[in-house]
């Protein structure tokens, strides 16, 4: 792998971090799924799991007063994309202990093993998208052009999952409890965000707070495809900005405190 990343010199730096991480992510999802007998299907069978799980909660066991229907559409199509985002943060505690040796042996941007495994998680959560589309078709979920939005959606997210994963990555070299920290966090921020509910579904007082959760816009961008009612431009604004300043804050912390990472792994 250490000589596969090396780099000629006549190509430049972007073309070169270009082609070290898609080597990267290739090694992820070989390994992923080269050992697994489901292979793909893995990456998808937890999110339907749990969207079937609430939607039997939600529909048959109690009198459901959120969402919209057909329910199960509206669960994958926020649950999908939380799934992106939680295998990537959590992914991002192990990023240089899992790889200390291969990070002190190559000279690329380090930075690179953060992003790639928002990348390999990225490419399941695309390749995944074909689900919402079987239950769309399966319920008569209709399709709006709101469904462009989606693209917009993606960008935002990985915007948001980079700058996190600068911040975490690195300090959990220091603070090995963090790891741990990140989990239960990760397990709060999956209620707090509008996964099994809508924004439209809470109290005008908390739907301001709500806002300054970067996921609520980001998940009301992915609705807006069949339930263009939920896309939520304030929420998608304030969003933004969050993400955009935890890029900014996990850069900088990156920055700060590169050297002393490698001294320490």
């Amino acid at each position: 792998m250490t000589a596969a990343l090396a780099t000629r010199p006549h190509r430049s730096p972007f073309e070169r971090y270009r082609q070290s991480l898609w080597l990267l992510t290739k090694r992820d999802l070989r390994v992923r799924y080269s050992t697994s007998l489901l292979g793909y299907f893995w990456s998808i069978l937890d999110p339907l799991v749990m969207a079937a799980i609430y939607w039997f909660v939600f529909t048959q066991v109690f009198d459901r007063a959120v969402g919209e229907q057909p329910y199960i559409v509206f669960l994958l199509t926020a649950l999908l994309p939380w799934m992106w985002f939680n295998g990537a943060v959590a992914d991002s505690t192990r990023a240089f202990l899992r790889e200390a040796k291969l990070i002190r042996s190559t000279k690329i941007p380090r930075t690179i093993w953060v992003n790639r495994l928002v990348l390999s998680k990225g490419i399941e959560f695309v390749a995944s998208l074909p689900v919402i589309a079987v239950f769309a078709i399966a319920t008569g979920a209709q399709v709006h052009w709101e469904a462009f939005w989606v693209f917009l959606a993606i960008a935002l997210q990985a915007v948001l999952v980079v700058g996190i994963g600068l911040i975490v990555a690195p300090l959990v070299v220091f603070f090995r409890d963090l790891e741990r920290a990140v989990k239960l966090m990760l397990r709060f921020l999956f209620y707090a965000s509008p996964i099994i509910y809508g924004l439209s579904d809470l109290p005008e007082g908390l739907h301001f707070w709500a806002a300054f959760n970067p996921l609520a816009g980001i998940f009301s961008l992915y609705r807006a495809a069949f339930f263009p009612d939920q896309l939520d431009w304030y929420a998608v604004g304030i969003g933004t900005v969050v993400s955009l300043a935890l890029l900014a804050i996990g850069l900088v912390v990156f920055a700060r405190v590169e050297r002393a990472v490698l001294k320490e792994i």
